[in-house]
């Protein structure tokens, strides 16, 4: 198998999943995604961040390779997530004498997961361990995303490897790196997982980079997607502009319909955004599209429209998971419009905007109710305006 190099003795063993439909079995994954890992070979053998338990026949040939019958001294755990832990067990299987290195926080879902472990190392934020030519440094990252992650930098090439922070989804398709890789489209999955898994924890993650701030990095290996050799300036700052919430303008349409009467409603509403300057609109249906890729443009742009009909005196279910995930997520410095239809008694804009109260969203203007199809003149015009008031806060 060819090898590949982050730096001399720096190894890149990390495998492609292109087969799991669903990321943590509610996000889409139509291009896969990877789980990465990385060997140093230095007078103490260090593997950093194991891989999903399913690919362990594969990761173990491409140790292996490169060790032959050396064993492992060291596996840094930077997070204990199953999809990162998941070969633990099997790895302390394979080589006994290893050590298992985490912070004070690892191993209790550690051994949760995969019953007690008896080699370990306990390190402390900014500890170091010197492996040989290598200096590795550890920094605890609380809550980015789960309470015992932290990052692994090693002072000698200037490699952080930063666990989930600077992922992304897709497989590495032959490239490994940001400037042999054709990087299109790779942005937008860079934000989808940032705003469905790191998004929620922000502020965290911004004093995480703060802590690393100092640091001289030549290159960020993520536990998933690109490695990063070229464009960190470009990443780190994309980063920063979405840890501190900042948007570009655009608008997200969001609706559920069951016949699609709210549907024809998000379009009027588009025009009236679109004719206010808009460019950038993007319209869903809650109820086909993957909700990972709605929070991916709720994050990217200042302006959501959320709309809905009545379902016996509530609204339309499955607009309740968007909800659910705006209010817990919290994305700030956003405009909101509220629309909707109903048949007989209403109840699906009542419910939207009373969450919408609850959450303190910036609603624009009043919420626009109809009754059947927006075919009436009034009606088209209330649409219109408040795609008109929404393109014009944007």
């Amino acid at each position: 198998m060819k090898q590949i190099l982050l730096a001399d003795n720096i190894y890149y063993v990390g495998v492609n999943d292109r087969k799991t439909d669903l990321f943590e079995n509610h996000l889409s994954l139509p291009d896969g995604v990877t789980y990465n890992s990385y060997l140093i070979v230095d007078e103490k053998v260090t593997l950093i961040d194991p891989v999903e338990a399913e690919f362990m026949s594969e990761y173990l040939y491409k140790i292996k390779s490169i060790l032959g019958t050396r064993k492992v001294d060291y596996l840094v755990v930077n997070h204990d997530e199953p999809d990162h832990s998941g070969s633990v067990y099997a790895i302390i299987k394979e080589y006994p004498e290893i050590q298992v290195v985490g912070n004070a926080k690892t191993f209790g879902p550690l051994e949760a997961f995969y019953g007690s472990i008896e080699n370990k190392k306990i390190v402390a934020d900014g500890e170091s361990l010197s492996i040989g030519k290598h200096a590795l440094h550890f920094y605890t990252m609380p809550m980015v995303h789960w309470p015992e992650s932290m990052a692994t930098y090693d002072e000698t090439t200037g490699i952080v490897f930063s666990n989930d922070a600077f992922g992304g989804f897709g497989t590495l398709n032959g490239s490994v790196f940001d400037d042999e890789a054709d990087m299109t489209g790779y942005e937008d999955e860079m934000l989808r997982y940032y705003a469905n898994i790191v998004g929620k924890v922000s502020a965290p993650t911004m004093r995480a980079l703060q802590k690393v701030a100092t640091l001289k990095i030549n290159m960020i290996a993520p536990s998933h997607g690109i490695i990063w050799r070229k464009n960190i300036k470009y990443v780190v700052d994309k980063y920063l502009q979405w840890a501190q919430h900042q948007g570009q303008k655009g608008l997200v349409i969001a609706y559920g319909t069951m016949y699609g009467n709210t549907a024809r409603m998000a379009d009027i509403i588009a025009k009236g955004a679109a004719d206010a300057g808009v460019k950038e609109i993007k319209i869903y249906d809650v109820s086909k599209t993957n909700m990972s890729y709605i929070m991916r443009d709720v994050w990217k742009y200042t302006g959501v429209c959320l709309g809905v009909c009545a379902h016996y005196n509530s609204m339309f279910p499955p607009m309740s998971l968007l909800t659910y995930e705006l209010t817990d997520s919290k994305p700030q410095n956003k405009f909101y419009g509220i629309f909707g239809g109903m048949s007989f008694s209403g109840g699906g804009v009542k419910t939207l905007n009373a969450i919408a109260e609850s959450a303190a969203w910036n609603v624009v203007s009043e919420p626009v109710e109809v009754k059947g199809a927006p075919i009436r003149e009034e009606d088209v015009e209330k649409l219109y305006n408040l795609g008109m008031s929404l393109g014009q806060k944007l």
